[in-house]
């Protein structure tokens, strides 16, 4: 008999479970506690889908390289219906210099290196559309979970699940639970109460986003690319622009936790606005001669790194009980690597429970093979996540000047590295099958030919390098917070506050 798959969750991690799954024999049914999408197409879904369960459906997404060569390869109909609604593929050579172009030859492996970007409601209309009409797959919407089923032992085993809807309350029998409803998911706390020995670890990301929509006002075109960025990281501020669908687009502002004045006045979209009128690269978007706004600001915040391990030490802690995306892995969104992330661990469960029949085994498996697909890349974020809260602060620190060691790791990073990324087309290529998840982000820079290279762009010196630095993203912070009508000296305030301690 097919074991039946009982799937907490159909976001994004719930529906590559599920597409994952249904394949292999398996009866899968998907329990959604919001709402199905409204008819109709993406402007429809952007307006009116509401998604208590999805705290960030209106924030800036992007399907990352790994995640659109897989739709490509298993799911073409997937990638075609995507395109059609609207959805934009973000080309390898659109991310060229005019250095990389003076030399460029285009190479097979650019088609891999291109990104699917749209609204997020757009992207998950489209796709739960596609695996509704999936054979052996079952979406049960307005269904809450209750609970795990368990039977007690030194290794809990999950049975099925407790579900409440219309009809009531009752029980679900299943072979398999998986845990897709992401950082709300209450499931963990459940196990680590009946005695599953389930690790956690967490820390605080340090930053909260401001994300909002705007549409090209009609005849207008998006606005041509110059050298000015659409993306950037001022310290006490990040920024991009996200190109949509259907003449859409969303620009997002990242702000550390400590600039308290700058993130709570943020949110007012007049604010918003000015903020992104200040910086060179975004000033053509929020013209209102270009495009006109069609939401209000959303702000995300509460976000922590956290890497789950349901099998400590290589021995499983539960048994017919997994977890995807969110639920078991999370990460700061700035690297946009969240659907990756449940994309790829939803393909390595379904190798874990073809691979073995046991129950512990199965799991053993899982997390063995999520450590090594997916932790380099949890771990490469929280690094620079640590790193990017220790600036943010020290930028608020008067009189502080980095140490010989930071100064040199500094310009190492922006006179070198980026530097030779942005002049030499193969370290581009390198570093960005890095960041698309392709191979492990560090490995490009490990070799000794592409770290030869590096070296040699930071020993020319600026001067030699002028042209492959980017022009200055925006304002200094002081000049950015005064033309907001923010106060810069009351976050320093707050700083050096902190850092005396109780009287």
């Amino acid at each position: 008999m097919a074991e039946r798959v009982l799937i907490i969750g159909a976001g994004m991690a719930g529906l590559w479970t599920a597409l994952a799954l249904a394949p292999t024999g398996r009866e899968v049914v998907l329990l959604e506690r919001d709402p199905p999408p409204p008819e109709g197409g993406a402007d429809e879904a952007f307006e009116s889908w509401s998604r208590r369960g999805v705290g960030h459906l209106r924030h800036s997404h992007a399907f990352l390289a790994r995640l659109r060569i897989l739709i490509r390869d298993e799911h073409p109909q997937l990638l075609a219906e995507l395109l059609e609604a609207g959805c934009r593929d973000l080309v390898f050579e659109g991310g060229l210099t005019d250095i990389h172009k003076r030399s460029y030859t285009p190479e097979p492996v650019d088609r891999d290196l291109a990104v699917l970007t749209s609204r997020r409601t757009t992207l998950e209309l489209i796709m739960r559309r596609y695996v509704e009409r999936q054979a052996g797959i079952e979406i049960r919407s307005n269904v809450f979970v209750r609970e795990l089923s368990l039977t007690p032992g030194a290794v809990p085993a999950v049975t099925g699940l407790v579900i409440e809807h219309h009809a009531g309350r009752h029980d679900l029998a299943a072979d398999i639970v998986v845990d897709a409803a992401g950082r709300t998911s209450s499931a963990f706390e459940q196990l680590v109460a009946a005695g599953a020995p389930i690790t956690e670890e967490s820390e605080d990301c340090g930053i909260l986003y401001f994300t909002r929509h705007y549409r090209l006002n009609p005849g207008v075109a998006e606005p041509e690319r110059t050298k000015d960025p659409l993306t950037g990281d001022l310290e006490y501020l990040k920024f991009g622009v996200f190109p949509g669908d259907n003449g859409c687009f969303s620009i997002t502002l990242c702000v550390p936790e400590v600039e308290e004045e700058l993130r709570k006045r943020i949110v007012d979209p007049a604010v918003f606005d000015a903020a992104c009128a200040a910086l060179p690269g975004l000033t053509p978007w929020v013209d209102p001669a270009t495009a006109t706004a069609i939401s209000r600001v959303f702000g995300m915040g509460d976000l922590h790194s956290r890497w789950r391990d349901l099998a400590p030490g290589g021995h499983a802690a539960v048994t017919g009980f997994f977890a995807v995306g969110d639920s078991l892995v999370r990460s700061n969104p700035l690297f946009g690597r969240g659907c990756s992330f449940a994309a790829v661990s939803a393909h390595l469960l379904r190798d874990a429970l073809q691979m073995f029949s046991d129950p512990a085994a199965r799991v053993e498996a899982y997390q063995r093979r999520m450590a090594a697909e997916l932790r380099p890349y949890y771990a490469a974020m929280r690094d620079a996540d640590r790193s990017a809260i220790r600036r943010a602060r020290q930028a608020l620190t008067p009189g502080y000047r980095p140490n010989l060691k930071s100064r040199l790791a500094r310009s190492f990073l922006e006179d070198g590295v980026a530097v030779a990324v942005r002049s030499d087309v193969d370290l581009l290529r390198a570093a960005l099958r890095g960041f698309h998840m392709l191979e492990d982000p560090q490995a490009w820079l490990k070799r000794p030919r592409n770290l030869a290279k590096v070296l040699g762009y930071w020993a020319r010196g600026r001067e030699r390098n002028t042209e492959a630095y980017r022009p200055k993203g925006g304002p200094e912070r002081e000049e950015m917070l005064r033309s907001l009508g923010l106060s810069p000296e009351l976050d320093i305030e707050r700083v050096l506050a902190q850092s005396a301690g109780p009287a």
